[in-house]
């Protein structure tokens, strides 16, 4: 079992503890002490609970405890006085209170075949599989569920082994996976794929054609939502004889410093880039809820919490930085023109990151395209909007229509 909360990742049956930097060094009885108070964090956990427990019944005094503490506060970066991971309440104990996910997740050892991939019976865990690009790159990849393939484009700091037990993506398994076989993976840059090579439209659509090909798949329907949509356009545009059918969410032609139409644009996009980078690498909660919000505007702050929590997660600063560079300045309308498959494109009215206009301007580019605007303020749908299901309508019913007998 990992939980992860805040930067860190904690691997009770590996005894590690991570961090978006790399490993921490923490004594064995501190890291009991922690993985306990992790596990029970529904509760406040008593003195005499953690003795008996992390000290098994040995002759010792709460002063031992006060040295545990101290020692996992200093390895997750907090403090007494701040409490923010560890909350100690009066006369009673002490409770974990960081906001928390987990998963159970195997991967694959590294002899297993690259061309396949599992989902235990209860659908709760994935097989995470390797594969290789032409120029090298070992690329993470899974598959969850049953039935015809689904594609999905790696989109916006993806982590294979964290992002199915993260509360604000489950839904889309849970929608995708309907009858379905969805096929995800982590791009080069961060995730469980390699963090070494580059930041370029040409490497992402070699990633996507080692996965297609690990997966077995020659022709397949693509999905590209948010950062992964001018992947799926330009994937569409180079691959035709692959992609038999498209659907954009939340997507665009160019991005933001691309599209920007004056001076004063573009000092507003670069201000944006500016601004995020900087709250990620003094991990300043105010700059950081402010990229957060542009994702879920129609959420509460402590979903922008998580949400920024798992992009540091997911890569280092310096990747994400340089992500975001080549995201802004992405441009793909040239190729948009030459997607000859049926596409839906599917958008909020209210999208803050993404305005409604960069849909439309996909509907006019792409030939075979058609437009449905959804009422929501969210960049990326979550389960408690109407939009939700309406976008699960739209999908399953335009992907039925080129299969008899699933409409």
């Amino acid at each position: 079992m990992t939980y992860y909360f805040d930067q860190f990742a904690l691997n009770v049956g590996l005894g590690q503890l991570r961090h978006d930097r790399g490993s921490i060094r923490i004594e064995p009885r501190a890291f009991a002490l922690l993985c306990y108070l992790v596990e029970h964090r529904d509760r406040v956990v008593s003195k005499r609970e953690l003795l008996d427990t992390v000290w098994k019944g040995e002759a010792v005094t709460e002063a031992v405890l006060t040295t545990g503490l101290r020692t996992v506060r200093r390895a997750i970066g907090d403090t007494g006085r701040e409490q923010r991971f560890i909350r100690t309440v009066h006369r009673r104990g002490y409770q974990f209170v960081a906001p928390t996910t987990e998963a159970t997740t195997t991967v694959a050892p590294a002899g297993a075949p690259d061309t396949a991939a599992a989902v235990d019976g209860a659908g709760a865990r994935d097989v995470i599989r390797f594969c290789r690009t032409a120029d090298g790159a070992r690329i993470a990849w899974a598959a969850t569920g049953a039935g015809p393939p689904l594609v999905r484009t790696a989109n916006w700091l993806s982590r294979l082994d964290l992002e199915r037990a993260a509360p604000m993506f489950t839904h889309w398994f849970e929608g995708l996976t309907r009858g379905r076989r969805l096929i995800r993976y982590d791009e080069r840059g961060y995730g469980l794929s390699d963090w070494t090579t580059g930041f370029t439209l040409d490497e992402w659509i070699g990633d996507l054609d080692a996965v297609a090909d690990a997966a077995g798949l020659d022709r397949f329907p693509l999905l590209g939502v948010a950062q992964g949509g001018p992947l799926a356009v330009a994937y569409a545009a180079r691959r035709p004889e692959r992609v038999s059918r498209l659907i954009l969410n939340a997507a665009y032609t160019r991005g933001r410093l691309a599209r920007a139409r004056d001076a004063a644009e573009r000092d507003e996009a670069a201000l944006d880039l500016k601004i995020t980078l900087a709250g990620w690498n003094a991990r300043n909660r105010s700059y950081l809820r402010f990229f957060g919000a542009q994702f879920f505007a129609g959420g509460p702050p402590r979903r922008w919490d998580e949400f920024t929590g798992h992009q540091r997660l997911a890569t280092s600063a310096a990747n994400g930085a340089r992500f975001l560079e080549e995201q802004t300045r992405i441009d793909v309308s040239g190729l948009a023109p030459r997607v000859s498959c049926p596409t839906l494109i599917v958008h909020s009215r209210d999208d803050p990151r993404v305005p409604v206009s960069q849909a439309t301007e996909l509907a006019g580019l792409v030939p075979d395209s058609r437009l449905v605007l959804l009422d929501g303020r969210n960049h990326l749908l979550t389960a408690d909007e109407p939009a939700w299901p309406r976008f699960l309508d739209e999908l399953h019913a335009f992907l039925a229509e080129d299969e008899p007998g699933r409409g």
